[in-house]
């Protein structure tokens, strides 16, 4: 482990993965003492972790942090990659079970819970379905998962067909420049948020939408809607709103889900595992703990009663 960009208190190390220069970095922070196991934390598109408060939450709490910035993001990005790009989500368990060997192996933890948001909630909740005969998490927390495309039901049926096909033949293709400036304002301490965070890692506007990577997104998504078996406890987390499809920063921006539609969460989130339970974060933005203090500070007391009792 060597020191990280956010301070003398993170380490980081580099997971080298298979293929060329493909790696991921595993970002902690150590407890003082570790006595309730570890979290590992799994960020979402266009995304990678700078959430020094929720490591700090988390710690206080007597668990190690762990923080994953997967392959082709953040800290493992590098410049020969396509930012953010995969053709299978699956792509992303190698990086999973690189830090959670780390984890259990080498830091010798017994106990993990590993937590996603967004992207991130759509491939832990695949990958904790593919892992569920190892035994290796104790439960999953989901802060606002991907688990529908944001958009009308033309689009999420026809639309997909085209998305398959065309994401085949022309992977790399630009279906939409990015994901526009409303959340990143939201959240930027230059624009009207609270966070600085490194906008060569996470633009504003966000990277652009690739077709193999969407056709991957929806691949996942269609799995997930047929079903799947992750034994261990979810908690799902989300606004008690969305506003979509929103041009222009407006203050209703602080107060919703600008980017994903929170009644496809409910809706599918039946389909993770045996026992799942969604919390309605009212005010809450993307994500959940990002959000104006109250609004994250009761999303952290969720997720603290839920561990409290799995």
């Amino acid at each position: 482990m060597t020191a990280d960009v956010l301070g003398t208190d993170y380490e980081i190390r580099t997971l080298p993965l298979g293929g060329g220069d493909v790696s991921a970095t595993l970002v902690r922070r150590r407890a003082q003492p570790a006595t309730r196991g570890a979290v590992l934390y799994v960020h979402g598109f266009a995304d990678y972790f700078f959430q020094k408060h929720v490591a700090e939450h988390f710690t206080a709490r007597g668990f190690d942090f762990y923080a994953i910035d997967l392959r082709a993001y953040g800290r493992s990005l590098t410049p020969s990659q396509t930012a953010n790009y995969v053709a299978d989500l699956a792509e992303h368990f190698e990086e999973i079970d690189a830090a959670v060997r780390v984890i259990h192996e080498e830091d010798h933890h017994e106990r993990l819970v590993v937590m996603g948001h967004s992207t991130g909630g759509l491939i832990t909740s695949l990958w904790a379905h593919q892992r569920r005969a190892d035994d290796v998490i104790d439960a999953l927390v989901l802060n606002s998962p991907w688990l529908d495309l944001a958009e009308p039901w033309i689009t999420r049926t026809v639309g997909t067909a085209f998305i398959r096909g065309i994401g085949r033949v022309v992977p790399r293709l630009v279906l939409k420049k990015g994901l526009g400036p409303v959340y990143g304002e939201s959240i930027h301490a230059d624009h009207h948020g609270e966070w600085d965070f490194d906008t060569t890692w996470k633009p504003i506007e966000a990277f652009p939408v690739l077709a193999g990577w969407l056709r991957a997104v929806r691949r996942g998504h269609a799995r997930l809607h047929r079903g799947l078996d992750v034994s261990v406890p979810v908690l799902l987390l989300r606004s008690g709103r969305s506003l979509l499809h929103a041009k222009k920063w407006t203050p209703e921006a602080m107060t919703a889900d600008t980017v994903l539609d929170v009644a496809h969460m409910q809706r599918w989130a039946p389909s993770i595992g045996r026992n799942v339970t969604v919390v309605q974060v009212d005010n809450g933005m993307h994500d959940l703990l990002l959000s104006a203090e109250s609004v994250r500070k009761r999303a952290l007391a969720e997720i603290d009663e839920f561990l409290d009792q799995v």
